[in-house]
């Protein structure tokens, strides 16, 4: 995690960051089956870290536009289209002072060149990543463990809860990144599980973003809360 922090490889908090690594580490001692998928990668750094943390056979599906954000649309607030014209005009700061990723030439090689540098190449660590509009790429028809969306606007994320959370093992968990910072992707979130039982989910914005765990049916009991991580991460 320090590296990835180091090289400017993530905009996720250390809070953050290790919420995502507890997640993946609790899922692998408790036996909660199926795929890791993330939505909106960036420069990898997050996708890293779960890297670092699930075990080597656990698939794990990314997918981003390795490249310009797409625009926001009428169900996003104010904050994301202005947000956006700044992005747009190509003057948009990077992480400390680096260039935005959505700026880079080739961004999908250097992601996947960053997965090597950091130990975890992704042939041999089951990663796969998928480029395009998650609108377009993103068709789950396996069980999923833990699913990290990061994809800022309202469509997106929307579209990502709509193909996921019904494949959502029990036990596992759908962790919104932007749920605190995008009003659209708040939006989206509490439109999206505004009919659905409450009984069946836990919500906790603690550690800055929002993760919903999902419960065993009828089972009222909160899930276990992450453990920190136990192993030294990238």
């Amino acid at each position: 995690m320090r590296r990835v922090r180091a090289q400017h490889l993530t905009y996720l908090s250390e809070a953050r960051l290790n919420a995502l690594a507890a997640l993946c580490l609790s899922h692998e001692r408790q036996g909660v089956a199926g795929a890791i998928i993330e939505a909106g990668c960036a420069l990898g750094g997050s996708a890293i870290v779960i890297a670092a943390s699930k075990a080597k056979s656990r698939k794990f599906y990314i997918y981003d536009v390795f490249g310009m954000i797409p625009p926001p649309s009428p169900q996003d607030g104010a904050d994301a289209h202005e947000r956006y014209r700044l992005i747009r005009t190509g003057r948009s700061p990077g992480i400390r002072g680096d260039p935005y990723y959505g700026y880079i030439d080739n961004l999908y090689d250097r992601v996947v060149r960053s997965f090597s540098q950091l130990g975890y190449p992704i042939e041999e660590n089951h990663i796969s990543l998928i480029k395009g509009l998650v609108q377009d790429t993103l068709h789950v028809t396996e069980p999923v463990s833990l699913a990290h969306i990061d994809v800022d606007w309202y469509e997106p994320v929307w579209t990502c809860l709509e193909r996921i959370e019904p494949h959502l093992a029990v036990g596992g968990a759908l962790v919104i990144d932007d749920y605190l910072d995008w009003s659209g992707c708040r939006r989206a979130v509490d439109d999206y599980f505004k009919d659905k039982p409450s009984s069946l989910y836990h919500f906790d914005t603690s550690a800055g973003s929002m993760i919903i765990t999902k419960y065993a049916t009828g089972n009222t009991t909160p899930p276990e809360h992450p453990p920190k991580p136990l192993k030294t991460l990238p």
